[in-house]
């Protein structure tokens, strides 16, 4: 095997040209902007816990139509049905992105000797999305399942999943990955598409949204903790004042 069968921009043997191949470029491509993009704007809403209790559930009632509700309560079902809407744009990416993926062993040791061989910036983010999709195919179902079996959320009910069922393990591992994974996804795509020429300075942006992004996750996390410690069981769901 030679070492172009290892490159982000190859298919598998036997339907390279082919139509399937160009078709599924632009799934992934679609699929990946839409979790890009999702991904952007679900850990700024998340980040409203850093502006008190108050400010989360009032970003949650209007995420969920509050504004609909003779009470100006949300709608859990529609964080249920938005969830599967996720879980489906995550299948198709991944199932997409699958046929990229090195599948023998004798794949991936060439992958290494080539990674240690070169010094190509591209290839080493290549690399990096390929290693935090491996772990994301493990984590991110797991998510999104817990919001379509539990959508309920708020100030207390979210810091009790995270403190009290020690979901803070699987946020722990799945916000790294899924920011890594995601904004050199949406790098590659601008790349591929020629959106822009400018490659150092996008790779600059990139790792300052990286940075930037998991940060204000970590944060979240730290005040969903903090919250969730104060909190003693059963849980009443949060009522603003």
């Amino acid at each position: 095997m030679t070492v172009r069968t290892l490159l982000p921009e190859t298919s598998i043997p036997g339907i390279v040209g082919h139509p399937w191949s160009a078709k599924a470029d632009k799934i992934q491509s679609v699929t990946g902007i839409m979790l890009g993009c999702f991904l952007l704007a679900h850990l700024h809403f998340e980040s409203s816990i850093l502006l008190g209790k108050e400010a989360f559930y009032q970003v949650v009632q209007i995420l969920e139509g509050g504004m609909f509700s003779e009470t100006g309560h949300g709608f859990p079902l529609v964080t249920k049905v938005f969830s599967v809407f996720i879980l489906i744009v995550v299948m198709l990416h991944a199932a997409v992105a699958l046929r990229r993926f090195p599948a023998q062993l004798g794949q991936w040791r060439a992958l290494r000797r080539h990674m240690n061989g070169i010094n190509h910036k591209d290839s080493h983010a290549w690399f990096w999305q390929l290693v935090t999709g491996f772990i994301l195919f493990f984590l991110a179902p797991v998510h999104i399942f817990t919001m379509i079996t539990n959508p309920e959320i708020g100030p207390h009910l979210s810091a009790e999943r995270v403190y009290h069922a020690n979901a803070w393990l699987l946020y722990a591992l799945l916000l790294p990955a899924v920011v890594i994974h995601a904004m050199i996804g949406l790098y590659r795509v601008a790349v591929k598409w020629g959106l822009t020429a400018n490659r150092s300075g996008l790779r600059k942006v990139i790792k300052v949204l990286i940075i930037y992004l998991i940060a204000i996750g970590s944060l979240s996390l730290i005040s969903y903790l903090i919250i969730g410690s104060d909190l003693t069981l059963p849980i009443q769901p949060f009522v603003p004042e």
